[in-house]
């Protein structure tokens, strides 16, 4: 999984701040279909449809949240708040999940 970051690396002459696009290898990230209830949510909430949720491992500091993420050779977008678990309940290594949809 590729995190895209945007980094600040100067400013225009106009004074808007440009930015670079930073990839941050991520291991042991899930990737599965998201379920009809979370995309009707998603469409609900945030007027975007959930195609795939994101399970991320404990331990991340990354953030992810309005972030753009490369898998399966196409690029998503993080939408929404990512929601987090309380790890030492969770018996697994995820404890994070996030709603990503296509970039067209």
């Amino acid at each position: 999984m590729i995190l895209i970051d945007k980094v600040k690396v100067s400013e225009d002459p106009f004074g808007a701040n440009v930015y670079e696009d930073r990839r941050i290898s991520v291991d042991n990230v899930l990737v599965s279909p998201t379920v009809s209830d979370d995309v009707v949510n998603s469409l609900n909430l945030y007027g975007k449809k959930a195609v795939y949720t994101l399970g991320i491992p404990k331990g991340d500091k990354n953030s992810w949240e309005d972030k753009e993420v490369i898998f399966f050779n196409q690029r998503f977008r993080v939408f929404g708040k990512v929601i987090e678990g309380i790890s030492d309940l969770i018996p697994l290594d995820w404890n994070k999940k996030a709603f990503v949809e296509v970039i067209e």
